[in-house]
């Protein structure tokens, strides 16, 4: 099995800067990357914040925090992050002309040994693995939103992936601190296919006005036992997100994942969440 020593993370969004807290907590030399440097600094702030509050909480030392914060390294290109790394996770947005772009480059830089993952949500990594030269060392890593508290990653094995890096992925997951579940690739994987579907027939509700959202949230935590409704959920993933999603479900897997009209209004009103401070609900402090 590969040897992973030193993790890769490009895009330094909410998903990248929490996949390097998480890397680098776990022992691993973790370079994070983005080409706007007000994002790496953005992403070094936050996460020294949830250190810090790791560390308060009594959830981490504080020792190992500043061992983690050692461990992370800050890098301005591609090329600069991947070339010494042996396993890299990328993370921009959920569109598969970025993702493709990104495997393209990454395959040409990195060692011919290296792993290239993608925390793609619902995409396919068959596709995205095609553009490269090393399909067989091509896998889906999806993590889950906050990264440092959520438990679960989905390894995703695509059509030419094979053992050995399934194996390392596996173990990277695990000294992360994570449960892992390894699945054969299909449109959506498992919580994203069956979350989307929940989340877009809460829109088709409130679009036909059979309850406010605040209710629908309601009644989904306390009958269903769901820690979070499924607008605060839309709220914190981004409805932009949501949507390239479900596009990509309804045109892989039929009439079913049709996104709601309301939620297609919402996202060109640029109603996208707490990012922009107003998805479903209103995040004042936000704006």
């Amino acid at each position: 099995m590969a040897e992973i020593r030193t993790i890769a993370v490009i895009g330094a969004g909410t998903m990248g800067r929490g996949i390097a807290h998480v890397a680098a907590l776990g022992g691993y030399r973790t370079i994070l990357e983005d080409l706007l440097p007000n994002a790496l600094r953005r992403a070094e702030s936050e996460i020294r914040t949830n250190l810090e509050k790791a560390v308060e909480l009594g959830k981490v030392s504080a020792g190992d925090a500043q061992a983690a914060t050692g461990r992370l390294e800050y890098a301005g290109s591609v090329e600069g992050a991947a070339r010494e790394a042996d396993l890299v996770i990328e993370a921009v947005p959920e569109e598969l002309e970025s993702k493709i772009e990104i495997f393209t480059l990454l395959d040409k830089v990195c060692r011919p040994g290296t792993i290239l993952a993608s925390n793609t949500s619902s995409l396919s990594i068959t596709e995205i693995a095609g553009v490269t030269y090393r399909a067989s060392k091509c896998v889906g890593m999806h993590f889950f939103n906050p990264v440092h508290k959520m438990r679960l990653i989905e390894i995703v094995r695509a059509s030419q992936t094979d053992d050995e890096t399934i194996a390392a992925a596996v173990e990277v997951g695990k000294r992360l601190g994570k449960e892992i579940v390894v699945i054969k690739e299909s449109p959506g994987f498992i919580t994203s296919r069956i979350n989307a579907m929940i989340g877009n027939e809460a829109f088709y509700m409130l679009g036909e006005g059979i309850a406010s959202a605040e209710d629908i949230d309601k009644a989904l935590k306390l009958g269903l036992n769901h820690p979070m409704g499924p607008f605060e959920l839309v709220d914190l993933v981004g409805l932009d997100t949501r949507l390239h999603i479900l596009t990509y479900l309804h045109q892989t897997l039929g009439e079913k994942y049709r996104p709601a009209p309301l939620l297609i209004e919402y996202v060109e009103a640029g109603r996208l969440g707490r990012k922009t401070g107003r998805g479903v609900y209103e995040y004042p402090e936000k704006k």
